[in-house]
């Protein structure tokens, strides 16, 4: 069997590791088993088959580990991705004397909590976070 075929026949298993796994990683080791099979149609030695199977992974991870460490990561209560009450508005018709409200929200009663240096007033309010059982809220 000829060598492309090999670097085929691997990508393909990887690809399918990358599925059961779901890791992004080995999408990119795979680009660099498909670039040797693309050394090995163009007639390149196997050490230059190998040479070119690695560069082009390690190429794809240093981009992708590049590109990923821009995204700034927010905590996971004040996540919007992950949490849908981030950025929802609710009216607070009242606050106690400790700055937290009970107000009715999807459904059941919730603590709202209000942002540290934020002075309590009835009005509209945004939720930033979401801790627990609490929504911490500012000024809409």
């Amino acid at each position: 069997m000829e060598p492309s075929t090999w670097w085929w026949v691997l990508t393909g298993c990887i690809i399918v590791a990358e599925l059961l796994t779901g890791t992004i990683y080995l999408l990119l080791v795979a680009t660099g088993m498909a670039a040797g099979a693309i050394a090995a149609h163009l007639g390149l030695s196997m050490p230059l088959q190998i040479c070119a199977a690695a560069a082009v992974g390690v190429l794809c991870v240093l981009v992708f580990k590049r590109i990923r460490r821009h995204k700034p990561e927010l905590p996971t209560t004040a996540n919007p991705d992950i949490n849908l009450d981030i950025g929802e508005t609710l009216h607070v018709p009242e606050w106690n004397s400790d700055g937290t409200a009970r107000i009715p929200y999807r459904g059941s009663q919730w603590t709202v909590v209000l942002r540290a240096g934020s002075l309590p007033a009835p009005g509209l309010y945004r939720v930033i976070e979401v801790q627990g059982s609490r929504l911490i809220v500012d000024k809409a």
